[in-house]
């Protein structure tokens, strides 16, 4: 007997990161699947579609309900859900369906307990980040301190750039708005940064907690992915954004009247403009590649897979 096909339309692939628009929030309203559409439905009743598998991760603030059939489309289109605090400056929770190459966990956990492995992926790292090779014979713990005063001077440096009143890198997330603006505007940046390289990491296959220079933290490698990029990415935006408001200027013809919104805006576009999402997966290859040590193999008694795809499903943390 003949197998009939299947009548319709196969299921969709999911879209890989490096090709999908970075970020979104949204708050105040129920995030629904209804007549077949990932939508935000507010208290008037009224739909908004969000083209939910051509997102990197959606971040949900104060005041979000989330279904059921939504989270469950979310996780198979491969699309990060966030839950943060009020402009993203606290990160509560979040779920995708990463996890899906266990190979891959381990090897970034071999490359995370081996002494030499580790320094190796630390210098990548700043190499990466500033342009040059670091100092030699330094320990992990010397380089997180050289690293340290010389993000403390790029700060400084960028203050004096953009004529921006600085007195250091302090806020107190429990107390948002005793914070300065220019504070407020820095971990809103970081938070939509934050949110992007979470989500590249685990569509990549690794784990987020497993950190390298950061360590001890539900984010810890996701720190360690954004410190390389974000003094060229979201950093100078919110000091333009601070530094037109400060001067009572226009920037880019928009009048500045909410920061955190503001600066929201400028890094989804500067994400579109640099192209970042297609830098995140292979840097993440590259950083762990310094290593030195090969990925592991699958072991003889383990199961094998229940079908050959003749291609990829989108990037290899995807459940598909």
């Amino acid at each position: 007997m003949t197998e009939r096909p299947v009548p319709g339309l196969p299921p969709p692939r999911p879209i890989p990161i490096r090709e999908r628009s970075s970020i979104l929030f949204v708050e105040k309203g129920r995030l629904d699947v209804l007549d077949g559409a990932f939508v935000m439905v507010d208290e008037r009743g009224v739909r908004t579609h969000i083209p939910i598998g051509g997102l990197c991760c959606l971040m949900l603030e104060p005041g979000t309900r989330v279904s059921h059939a939504a989270t469950a489309l979310a996780a198979r289109a491969g699309t990060l859900l966030i839950w943060v605090g009020e402009a993203g400056v606290r990160l509560y929770a979040s779920g995708q369906p990463g996890g899906a190459r266990a190979d891959r966990l381990l090897y970034q956990a071999r490359l995370a307990l081996d002494e030499t492995a580790r320094l190796n992926v630390v210098r990548q790292m700043y190499v990466l980040r500033f342009g040059e090779e670091a100092p030699a014979r330094r320990s992990v713990d010397q380089l997180r301190g050289i690293e340290g005063a010389r993000v403390r001077e790029t700060y400084r440096l960028l203050a004096l750039q953009y004529g921006v009143k600085w007195e250091g890198r302090r806020y107190d997330p429990r107390e948002w708005s005793s914070a300065n603006d220019i504070n407020r505007a820095l971990s809103t940046a970081t938070s939509c940064l934050y949110g992007i390289c979470e989500a590249a990491i685990l569509a990549a296959g690794y784990a987020p907690a497993i950190g390298f220079l950061h360590t001890g933290k539900p984010q810890s490698f996701v720190y360690d992915i954004a410190d390389i990029v974000k003094f060229e990415t979201v950093v100078p935006e919110a000091f333009r954004v601070v530094a037109a408001l400060e001067k009572g200027r226009m920037l880019d013809g928009e009048a500045i009247t909410n920061v955190t919104g503001t600066v929201r805006r400028r890094c989804r576009d500067a994400f579109r403009r640099t192209r970042i999402l297609e830098r995140l997966v292979p840097m993440i290859e590259d950083v762990l590649s310094a290593g030195g040590l090969s990925p592991p193999e699958a072991p003889e008694e383990a199961m094998p897979v229940a079908f050959e795809d003749p291609e990829g499903l989108a990037d290899a943390g995807h459940r598909g």
